[in-house]
């Protein structure tokens, strides 16, 4: 993996990059580049002292860091290296760390996290000494022995763990013991084209995930078909990546609390596959749907002006909380309805996802990537990131919808002071919507095979949507396999 290093004192003066918004890994929108704006100075409160900050034990902060992931920035000039590169949200963050810790020595690997490259490294013993990744596959190195548990580095360090939301410590919590320290946060709510439910003669309470025979009917007002073609998606249930919140919603859950065991045969679990799936083939065919919500108006232009809410091609559907800023710097003045996703008891939920911080195993200064772990997720520096990108967005004249962080204390903050009805205008409900829900969202445990069996489960979704399996006949299958993927990988 390519390596560049970024002198401390650049890392603080270079100027930092522009995105269309900041998410978690595997949600991310793509990068649109843009204009710079400076660093941030340290925030109040973000380190134990000055010079060379030390552990609670006393030991010194020092020596070479690698950390996996970009930076993105050359240090004189500071000038994008395309798309995927980092965002101010992150370079402020990593700039803050650089100048409470000078004699730290920091380097990016200018890349996302890869499975491959990062096990050959571990297995060579030459890791980055701190790596950022999704938290929905950090089951799978803990199960391979590649990722340190953090006890000792958040004893050592005095990091507060109740800070994190919930959700994002319990998946990356295994057999007890902490492997990651959380970062962004997901949620999901329901996003609503006011246009046309209007034109329906429906309501935006009518969109209510409660009551299935309801939605199933409000979904055949919304929906629009020129015979065999689809013009207008009524309620698109996102499927297959949310049958996890389908299931939920039904009082099911597809792994068990431990993510030791496969839950995808669950009847309960059919049953919300079913209905969800409904949905879809009430337009007809599930390849005419997905052809159109990936190729026509429902897809071609999801992060432009263009989009499937200003074109009105879709009546509703559930969707994670950062596309609420493409949608307010694309059509700002576009009408849009807000609802929470609830299961069939009547109560709000929400499915969350999201990056963490981990160290590998072989790392060379734990000490150091612990030290980095607690200062880029503290509040205090959080906050700072977010002032930069507020304070980017009111220069350029684009509304800013807040930064969706792991940390209560940081979002309090964020959504305190710096997101009202100026800075969000009409996609403030929203924005407050997000945050009510997300102390209500859940996540999947950390399981030893996490990408197989998010493989597994979404083929036997993909089969009922296109081959006419029965939902229970493809999630048994699956759930054999899955359970195969686990016991395998857990030994």
């Amino acid at each position: 993996m390519s390596r560049r290093s970024l002198p401390v004192a650049l890392l603080v003066i270079g100027t930092l990059l522009f995105s269309a918004c900041s998410t978690s890994q595997g949600t991310a929108a793509p990068s649109t580049g843009g204009a710079s704006a400076p660093a941030a100075s340290a925030p109040t409160g973000s380190t134990e002292a000055s010079g060379s900050p030390a552990t609670a034990s006393g030991k010194p902060i020092s020596g070479s860091l690698m950390v996996g992931a970009k930076y993105g920035c050359k240090p004189i000039p500071c000038k994008p290296e395309g798309e995927g590169a980092a965002d101010e949200i992150a370079t402020t963050r990593y700039d803050v760390f650089a100048k409470n810790h000078p004699d730290v020595k920091i380097e990016f690997t200018e890349a996302d996290f890869n499975a491959q490259q990062f096990l050959t490294a571990v297995a060579a013993g030459n890791p980055p000494d701190v790596i950022r990744m999704d938290r929905a596959i950090i089951g799978t190195y803990v199960a391979q022995g590649a990722l340190d548990p953090l006890d000792t580095c958040i004893s050592d360090f005095g990091i507060d763990m109740s800070q994190y939301r919930e959700p994002a410590v319990a998946a990356v919590t295994v057999d007890g013991k902490v492997y990651g320290i959380p970062e962004f946060y997901d949620s999901r709510i329901i996003l609503i084209n006011d246009s046309v439910i209007t034109e329906a003669g429906l309501k935006p309470e009518d969109i209510d995930t409660s009551n299935w025979d309801k939605l199933k009917s409000v979904n055949e007002k919304l929906l629009k078909k020129d015979g065999d073609k689809v013009t207008r998606i009524g309620f698109d249930p996102k499927l297959p990546e949310f049958l996890p919140l389908w299931a939920k919603a039904n009082g099911a859950s597809i792994v068990s609390d431990d993510g030791k065991t496969s839950q995808l045969e669950d009847p309960k679990v059919a049953e919300a596959l079913d209905f969800a799936a409904s949905l879809i083939k009430a337009h007809g065919t599930a390849a005419a749907f997905l052809d159109f919500r990936g190729n026509g108006k429902g897809g071609k232009d999801f992060f432009g002006p263009d989009n499937q809410f200003k074109e009105d091609t879709l009546g509703a559907m559930p969707m994670e909380q950062w596309y609420l800023n493409v949608l307010a710097s694309n059509t700002p003045d576009e009408k849009i309805d807000f609802q929470p996703f609830k299961d069939k008891t009547g109560q709000p939920i929400s499915f969350s996802g999201g990056s963490t911080w981990a160290i590998p195993s072989s790392a060379k200064n734990k000490d150091a990537a612990c030290a980095f772990m607690k200062e880029i997720t503290l509040p205090d520096t959080w906050f700072a990131a977010a002032q930069v990108r507020a304070d980017k967005r009111k220069a350029d004249k684009a509304p800013f919808t807040g930064v969706y962080t792991g940390n209560k204390l940081a979002d309090e903050k964020i959504f305190g002071q710096l997101v009202n009805d100026q800075t969000a205008g009409a996609y403030l409900p929203g924005v407050q919507l997000v945050q009510q829900t997300s102390d209500v969202a859940f996540s999947l445990p950390p399981i030893a095979a996490a990408e197989e069996f998010q493989r597994i489960w979404q083929d036997a979704v993909n089969r009922v949507l296109n081959e006419g399996v029965s939902a229970q006949d493809a999630l048994t299958q699956a759930d054999g396999e899955a359970q195969n993927a686990i016991d395998s990988a857990q030994h």
